[in-house]
């Protein structure tokens, strides 16, 4: 029965700890990205310190009441006390906790110091914007005819930092990639201030982690870092303007489109459409993900969500198109076009 209780506890730790030790995508104790390494490094110093105390203090208390002095009176106790016990009194209260808080105290300096600024100019300004429940990302040029806006994927050049500028249109948000960065608050009518610099390529997922409403927990940016000659030719490929429809599909899904609600909430550059309510859909088909991350970015999921956008992310401001089959295929081809 005890080995049964020891290994129920064992597992419970387990379950608690495999999370936050594994390389999952949400993981926090590895990091990809100087800030994030340095975090990860204050971050195991501080779990394996307050495990070690935690330990040598229960182990002490257990000590104590199973091996404490028996039958003596106070003046050998205190005897015992002034001559055996005082070093280590010094040595564990004093000594060890000094070293931990001083060893503590220049890690978090050096955590402080790598989340503050990057060792070299950023490549690259992204202000990105949180919305209920998505995330508007806008990259800057100084030529204004080279900005461009999508939405809830952030491309960046592997080894470059980037700068980021993080406000709201609501509520407060919260932008977190754990892989490469801390968590930033994202505040109405502030701008704060980060960075993010990824050292390998690959896709990184991020959170939301303000509590902002129904979807908070369907609030999910992405990082993809890729190599320098990738990023160059996926912002140029962003800065174009959609293409035009080749083929009666398309060129009929491009006219419900513009007939449609989708125009007044959605902007496509290079057609007749404006709307600043949702996100930019330019180049919609080259994105992972719909919906901030709720699903696949496929033709089947496109067209649900285009169907009935509520019923997979109930409380969105998208509201439910009733298209006729043939509108909602049409609609759907020319979507898929804009690469």
């Amino acid at each position: 029965m005890r080995t049964l209780r020891v290994a129920q506890c064992a597992l419970c730790v387990w379950l608690l700890t495999s999370s936050g030790c594994s390389r999952a995508p949400l993981n926090y104790m590895y990091g990809d990205g100087p800030v994030a390494s340095s975090e990860a490094k204050l971050g195991w110093w501080l779990l394996v310190v307050s495990t070690l105390v935690v330990a040598v203090v229960t182990a002490l208390v257990i000590l104590g009441a199973f091996h404490g002095p028996r039958g003596r009176d106070d003046v050998s106790l205190e005897r015992t006390g002034s001559h055996g016990g005082l070093p280590w009194i010094y040595i564990g209260g004093l000594v060890i906790p000094a070293l931990i808080l001083v060893v503590s105290f220049g890690l978090t300096l050096g955590s402080l110091h790598a989340t503050s600024r990057p060792a070299s100019d950023p490549v690259a300004t992204i202000r990105i914007i949180g919305h209920r429940w998505w995330w508007e990302v806008q990259y800057f040029d100084r030529d204004p005819a080279k900005t461009f806006v999508t939405a809830n994927e952030v491309h960046i050049p592997v080894g470059q930092p980037v700068r980021l500028e993080l406000t709201s249109a609501d509520v407060i948000h919260s932008f977190w990639v754990p892989k490469l960065a801390g968590k930033t608050d994202v505040i109405p009518g502030s701008t704060n201030i980060a960075w993010l610099q990824a050292d390998s390529a690959g896709v990184y997922r991020g959170h939301c982690t303000e509590y902002c409403g129904l979807q908070h927990t369907n609030m999910d940016p992405i990082v993809i870092a890729q190599s320098p000659q990738e990023f160059a030719d996926w912002e140029q490929g962003q800065r174009a303007a959609a293409v035009s429809p080749t083929s009666p599909a398309s060129a009929a899904g491009l006219a419900v489109f513009q007939k449609s609600a989708c125009a007044t909430c959605h902007a496509i550059r290079g057609a007749d459409a404006l709307g600043q309510v949702g996100p930019d859909l330019t180049h919609v088909a080259s994105r992972l993900t719909l919906g901030a991350g709720v699903l696949e970015n496929s033709r089947g999921n496109l067209a649900g969500w285009i169907g009935n956008a509520q019923a997979i992310k109930p409380g969105n401001d998208m509201p439910v198109m009733t298209l006729a089959p043939n509108d909602l295929q049409a609609l759907v081809a020319y979507l898929e076009t804009l690469k």
